[in-house]
């Protein structure tokens, strides 16, 4: 086949390269230290990029040994450029150690 079938890749859209459909409900996991503040801390960053976030269905669990907090939050992802910047300003909060 010619490369000339394809279209070059800054002419696909990027809605197409992804396996999402936008919009959905998409959960991330952050991982931090068991420490008050920190559930709002993660709340809040995410409503900065889901103003309709819910925080009433963020899940909770505690490490074995009780040290450190798994959040789950459930976001409504409108693009991939949004939940790269999403998983951007999660990963680089002071308080967090794994988004996954």
């Amino acid at each position: 086949m010619s490369a000339s079938m394809f279209p070059p890749k800054s002419a696909v859209d990027s809605r197409q390269e992804s396996l999402i459909e936008y919009p959905s409900l998409f959960p991330i996991k952050v991982m931090g230290p068991k420490v008050e503040g920190f559930v709002n801390a993660i709340t809040t960053v995410a409503r900065q990029f889901d103003p309709a976030f819910d925080a009433s269905t963020v899940e909770l669990r505690d490490s074995s040994k009780g040290n450190y907090l798994g959040i789950t939050i459930t976001v409504t992802a409108t693009s991939r450029e949004q939940l790269d910047d999403l998983y951007r300003a999660l990963s680089s909060h002071p308080m967090v150690k794994v988004v996954l």
